[in-house]
């Protein structure tokens, strides 16, 4: 422990020379003492040489402020430039250190322990980040170029310290400084709590765009919502999941900048007044504050560092009730004011309540509109020239060649609609030149198939919060159905309504009067009078009745037609996200081959017939910065050794080269001598984290995902049950030896949470504890096989687990997965997967070989007809796959009640009923691969070259072949070098 005591009084007798008048209370440590040469980097109280000093530099910059003022004193662009430029060594690096812990303290001055090491050393690297931050963005501002700009609802970023030294090149020098202060860089990292700003692949995936629009020197930024409490922490207890607020905010958050001066008002409820001259205005309501938080994002090897900049909401102080707090009413003066802030208290918060599907749409609007306005205050001033002077002109028809808006899934579809808004109802474009900016300014990408995470919204639900929206999205939705007819024509009325019904924004909703009118037209009488209300229809039947029966039975045709198109009073009138997301936006991309397929033929099927140009795919990818270089540097020298370069790093392409050595004893060796090392890591994680000693000698099997019933940790942990008890059952007629050389000893691990409110997960969770605690106490089986459940997974624990396994299960039901991203991080670290033809795994194992992968299961365009085979009652149960579901029963792993679960596998039809994940049909064909998989493991020549194969074969999988293809193909920017 180093203990650096920290005093208000200086405790130096020395004289003071230092221009600032100031002594450290820190040991030997005076700001007049550091040289000059090594002060440049870090602005905050160093010495400006001599030389220099008449010109102080004492300016951090507002990134993206509203008015950017510089500083009379600013320091020369030459001064500025050596600044850039300059590369700290460990002594310059020590003193910053030093200096952050007792001029920019979060904690008391008394010890300088971890907590605050880490802070401090945070707060350090940020100096540097801010440098290049500064110049990126003024850069940017100069060179107006277009921009992208990368909305989300989740960013799953990780720990920042590592990542941000290892991107700066300085991690030698950070290490050597923290040892210099008596500590370890590895013991200081770890004080860092996960940003807690998203779950899953969503939101990692977002994380590793940021990494690779940084390092490729893309112009671009992210924004999303500051979560104060994020999902929520996971704790494992003897009744399974249990969920409290993640508190990564509690000690502060050294990463982010508030920008108390870039706020904008968000509006809810209210109504829409019509004005004399036919404009509309959105009035009354409540309204919040957004206010900016910006968190900086540096590439690799390169100065530009992008910006995230995050929305934290708040009550404007002219809105505190004042007056029922002084009379007493506390609870009435705090309401509006915790109404504002808890939009942006929790990640996806439970939507089974009527309040709790609110507050998700107010964030959702959070988000679109805080953001549009701050990106449409840049356009704007931008156009102006950056300077001030009377506002003048401006040309919103450039606003789509200097803006581009990716909506990363469909949480940021309001997007579509605020944009018309402010557009019409603020700057005073018509409705037809508004619409044209944001249909060539808008792009979406789908990340799922499944029905219900394509959002649905309650159209009085929307039309309470947002009644403007509502107004704009009907005008959109009348568009679309025009643009239908046009295709279809209004003849065959069962088509039009077939593809009405698939492909209107507006679902179970009336039609509006033009298009009434068009099918009036198109049908003439006919239809006409179908459309006559009851008393016209009194009249009907009072007609001459030698009218002939022909004209009549049209009549009746007519009425029956238009009854398709009535809204149906049981149903809920919806208003379907993906849709406006698909007519309102220029692109539609899926993030892997099969999902693009199954996307265009599937999904959207109608819109890709009307609109193909707008579908494509772009396949995810990882960092291999975060995902390989750093957290698994030993590996990465390996890689480096033998391909000869480090080159691989930005170029994973030449990953390639490890296949001409993937029969090489030598590299064989040192890649197995590696992976134990980074086994042995896990195996101490594993031990601290649950108890749960496991041997590093034994296969380390991991799935780690979120928890869901399609990603099928259901079907993994029976095939772990089916294995447990053919190992019993041979333990009463076999030897040890018999039984070892017959199973591989494993040890499987699994990680993920389960949404509070989803039942089934939660209860896979739990069942996946009770088989792990019967089998890791059974003396019988002892280290032959092992059933770990990680609590709280996230980025940094999958940083620990990723380099030391061995086998990755990635068994969604086929057609089901988007893409996936752990696919990749695992292949990409030399882990063999087995899996479905679903997703990235599909691309994956033609990289990587098909001998490389160990595949099983039913294939995508299969699952619709085996679920009709169950229907009809013709499915028939393998019977291994009943005899682990009998085990399940006897009790063996406790007494709780897996009859719900178990019955869910079961039957024909009926809700949560029937195996609609088709876990019993891929079971026979799943333990039978996992036999495969032991022997392959047995023969570790064999299991080293398909290692080294897989991560050869991971080049395609770096997000930045996927960035330079988003670049391209839809936002079209260009990379723009800073000087």
């Amino acid at each position: 422990m180093a203990d650096f005591p920290i005093s208000p009084v200086a405790q130096s007798s020395q004289s003071i020379t230092s221009p600032y008048k100031f002594v450290s209370s820190f040991t030997n440590f005076q700001l007049h003492s550091i040289a000059p040469t090594r002060s440049k980097l870090f602005l905050a109280g160093t010495t400006i040489p001599r030389s220099r000093r008449a010109k102080k530099y004492l300016s951090v910059k507002n990134v993206a402020s509203d008015q950017s003022h510089e500083l009379k004193d600013a320091i020369s662009h030459q001064e500025a430039n050596a600044l850039e430029d300059f590369v700290p060594d460990s002594s310059s690096i020590a003193l910053s250190i030093k200096y952050h812990a007792e001029f920019t303290p979060s904690f008391s001055p008394e010890k300088f322990k971890l907590p605050k090491a880490y802070v401090a050393t945070a707060e350090s690297i940020r100096d540097s980040l801010i440098i290049n931050w500064n110049a990126t963005y003024e850069y940017h501002e100069k060179m107006n170029v277009k921009q992208a700009y990368y909305l989300s609802m989740e960013f799953l970023q990780g720990r920042a310290l590592l990542n941000a030294i290892g991107n700066l090149e300085l991690t030698g020098a950070y290490a050597e400084a923290l040892k210099k202060l008596g500590y370890s860089l590895e013991d200081v990292a770890k004080q860092e709590p996960d940003a807690a700003l998203g779950n899953g692949g969503l939101g990692r995936l977002a994380s590793c765009f940021l990494d690779s629009l940084a390092t490729l020197n893309y112009p671009a930024w992210g924004y999303g919502l500051r979560y104060r409490y994020g999902l929520f922490k996971q704790l494992i207890t003897k009744d399974g999941q249990e969920e409290v607020a993640e508190n990564w905010l509690e000690m502060g958050n050294p990463w982010e900048i508030v920008r108390n001066d870039v706020s904008y008002s968000v509006k809810f409820y209210g109504q829409v007044n019509t004005n004399t001259d036919g404009t509309k205005e959105w009035v009354g309501g409540e309204e919040v504050t957004a206010v900016a938080y910006d968190v900086p994002i540096p590439g690799y090897r390169t100065k530009t560092t992008v910006n995230l900049r995050l929305w934290s909401t708040k009550l404007s102080p002219r809105d505190f009730d004042l007056h029922a707090f002084n009379v007493g009413d506390h609870a009435k003066a705090y309401a509006a004011m915790k109404s504002a802030e808890k939009i942006c208290y929790v990640l996806y918060p439970g939507d089974e309540s009527q309040e709790g599907k609110t507050l998700r749409l107010k964030q959702q609007y959070t988000l679109c509109s805080a953001s549009l306005q701050d990106i449409i205050a840049r356009f704007e001033r931008r156009s102006d020239g950056g300077e001030e002077k009377e506002e003048g002109p401006v040309n919103w028809e450039e606003f789509p060649e200097k803006v581009v808006v990716q909506m990363n899934d469909t949480h940021p579809t309001l997007c579509i609609p605020e944009l018309i808004r402010i557009l019409v109802d603020v700057k005073g474009l018509t409705w037809k030149q508004a619409w044209n900016v944001t249909r060539r300014t808008v792009a979406y990408t789908n990340h799922t198939v499944l029905p219900e995470a394509l959002e649905k919204w309650s159209l009085d639900l929307v039309q309470e919060l947002l009644p403007r929206h509502v107004e704009i999205i009907k005008q959109i939705d009348e568009e679309l159905i025009h643009i239908i007819i046009e295709k279809y024509g209004a003849a065959d009325v069962d088509l039009l309504h077939e593809k009405l019904k698939e492909m209107r924004i507006l679902d179970n909703i009336e039609l509006p009067g033009s298009v009434l009118d068009l099918l009036m037209n198109s049908k003439e009488q006919v239809v006409s009078s179908a459309l006559t209300i009851e008393s016209s229809e009194e009249e009907v039947k009072k007609t001459n009745q030698q009218e002939e029966d022909g004209e009549a039975e049209e009549i009746e045709q007519g009425e029956n037609e238009l009854k398709l198109f009535i809204p149906d009073p049981t149903q809920p009138k919806l208003v379907r996200m993906a849709n406006l997301c698909v007519a309102g936006g220029f692109s539609v991309n899926g993030v892997a081959e099969i999902h693009s397929e199954i996307v265009q033929n599937e999904v959207f099927n109608g819109f890709y017939k009307l609109w193909p140009e707008k579908f494509q795919n772009k396949t995810n990818g990882v960092t291999p910065r975060r995902w390989i270089r750093f957290c698994n540097s030993d590996l990465s020298s390996i890689i480096t050794k033998w391909i000869g370069t480090e080159d691989w790093v930005l170029d994973t392409e030449k990953l390639m080269e490890l296949r001409k050595f993937a029969d090489n004893e030598d590299l064989q060796r040192e890649w197995r001598e590696s992976k134990r090392r980074n086994k042995v890591k896990v195996a101490a994680f594993l031990k601290e984290k649950t108890g749960y000693t496991v041997s590093p000698d034994a296969m380390f099997d991991v799935q780690v995902k979120r928890i869901h019933e399609y990603k099928r940790q259901l079907l993994n942990i029976l095939g772990i049950v089916y294995r447990y008890k053919k190992m019993k059952e041979m333990m009463e007629i076999s030897s040890p030896e018999e039984v070892r050389s017959k199973f591989v000893p494993r040890v499987c691990i699994f990680g993920g949470k389960a949404f509070a409110t989803y039942v089934q997960a939660k209860r896979i969770v739990k069942f996946i504890t009770d088989v792990g605690s019967t089998i890791n106490r059974d003396p019988d089986i002892g280290d032959l096989l092992k059933v770990v459940f990680v609590p709280d997974y996230n980025v940094s624990v999958a940083e620990v687990l990723v380099p030391g396994s061995e086998l990755s299960q990635h068994i969604s039901t086929a057609g089901m997965e988007a893409s996936g991203t752990s696919n990749m991080k695992f292949a990409m670290n030399g882990c063999i997967l087995i899996g479905t033809l679903d997703g990235a795994n599909v691309e994956i194992r033609q990289e990587v070989g098909e001998d490389n992968f160990f595949l099983f299961g039913a294939q995508a365009h299969e699952i619709a007809g085996l679920r009709q085979e169950r229907a009809e009652g013709k499915f028939v149960p393998d019977p291994r796959f009943e005899e682990a579901k009998a085990y399940v029963r006897s009790g063996v792993f406790g007494t709780y009640n897996y009859d719900e679960l178990m019955g869910s596998l079961e039957g024909n039809e009926g809700y949560g009923r029937a195996d609609y994940f088709l876990v019993g049909k891929d079971f026979p064909s799943y333990i039978e691969c996992q036999e495969q998989v032991d022997l392959a493991y047995r023969d570790q020549k064999r299991w080293t070259k398909m290692s080294i194969l897989n991560t050869a074969g991971s080049f395609k999988f770096s997000s930045d072949r996927t960035i330079h293809q988003y670049a391209r193909d839809i936002w079209q920017i260009e990379p723009l070098h800073l000087p």
